[in-house]
Protein backbone atom coordinates (compact mmCIF):
# COMPACT_ATOMS: atom_id res chain seq x y z
CA UNK A 1 0.00 0.00 0.00
CA UNK A 2 1.04 3.28 -1.13
CA UNK A 3 0.26 6.28 1.15
CA UNK A 4 -2.42 8.72 -1.07
CA UNK A 5 -0.79 11.96 -0.13
CA UNK A 6 2.76 11.53 0.07
CA UNK A 7 3.29 8.16 -2.02
CA UNK A 8 5.48 6.46 0.69
CA UNK A 9 5.05 2.91 1.33
CA UNK A 10 6.05 3.19 4.97
CA UNK A 11 2.44 2.06 6.34
CA UNK A 12 1.79 0.65 9.69
CA UNK A 13 -0.90 0.04 12.35
CA UNK A 14 -0.53 2.37 15.14
CA UNK A 15 -2.40 3.14 18.57
CA UNK A 16 -3.47 7.16 18.04
CA UNK A 17 -6.20 9.44 19.27
CA UNK A 18 -8.68 10.53 16.84
CA UNK A 19 -10.79 13.97 17.66
CA UNK A 20 -14.71 14.48 17.32
CA UNK A 21 -15.73 17.91 18.84
CA UNK A 22 -18.81 18.67 21.42
CA UNK A 23 -19.51 22.58 21.14
CA UNK A 24 -16.34 23.83 22.44
CA UNK A 25 -15.11 20.82 23.77
CA UNK A 26 -12.40 18.30 21.78
CA UNK A 27 -12.84 14.04 22.94
CA UNK A 28 -9.77 12.13 21.88
CA UNK A 29 -10.87 8.39 20.84
CA UNK A 30 -8.29 5.79 21.32
CA UNK A 31 -8.20 3.52 18.00
CA UNK A 32 -5.59 1.05 16.11
CA UNK A 33 -5.18 2.40 12.66
CA UNK A 34 -3.05 2.54 9.60
CA UNK A 35 -0.94 5.25 9.93
CA UNK A 36 1.80 7.05 7.04
CA UNK A 37 4.94 7.34 8.80
CA UNK A 38 6.34 9.88 6.84
CA UNK A 39 3.06 12.27 6.65
CA UNK A 40 0.92 11.24 9.15
CA UNK A 41 -1.80 10.37 7.32
CA UNK A 42 -4.64 8.06 8.65
CA UNK A 43 -6.49 5.08 6.89
CA UNK A 44 -9.77 3.86 8.47
CA UNK A 45 -11.48 1.05 7.67
CA UNK A 46 -15.01 0.25 7.67
CA UNK A 47 -15.79 -1.10 11.18
CA UNK A 48 -13.22 1.67 12.72
CA UNK A 49 -15.37 4.52 10.99
CA UNK A 50 -17.83 2.63 11.91
CA UNK A 51 -17.22 2.53 15.54
CA UNK A 52 -16.17 6.23 15.49
CA UNK A 53 -19.78 7.26 14.16
CA UNK A 54 -21.03 5.35 16.87
CA UNK A 55 -19.01 6.77 19.70
CA UNK A 56 -19.63 10.19 17.66
CA UNK A 57 -23.30 9.58 18.17
CA UNK A 58 -23.19 8.74 21.78
CA UNK A 59 -21.07 11.76 22.44
CA UNK A 60 -24.25 13.61 21.09
CA UNK A 61 -26.78 11.77 23.25
CA UNK A 62 -24.51 12.28 26.16
CA UNK A 63 -24.53 8.47 26.73
CA UNK A 64 -20.71 8.08 27.22
CA UNK A 65 -18.33 8.63 29.76
CA UNK A 66 -16.04 11.59 29.58
CA UNK A 67 -13.14 12.29 31.73
CA UNK A 68 -11.72 15.51 31.65
CA UNK A 69 -7.55 15.87 31.28
CA UNK A 70 -6.91 19.43 31.33
CA UNK A 71 -8.23 22.24 30.28
CA UNK A 72 -7.36 24.63 27.44
CA UNK A 73 -6.37 28.46 28.48
CA UNK A 74 -6.55 31.43 26.23
CA UNK A 75 -4.69 35.02 27.14
CA UNK A 76 -7.14 37.88 26.83
CA UNK A 77 -6.84 41.60 26.96
CA UNK A 78 -3.46 41.75 25.12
Amino acid sequence: MRCVVCKSEDIVKKSVEEEIKKDKDIIFIPIVTLVCQNCGERYFDRRTIRFLEEIEDKVKKSEVNLKSVGKVLKVVGL
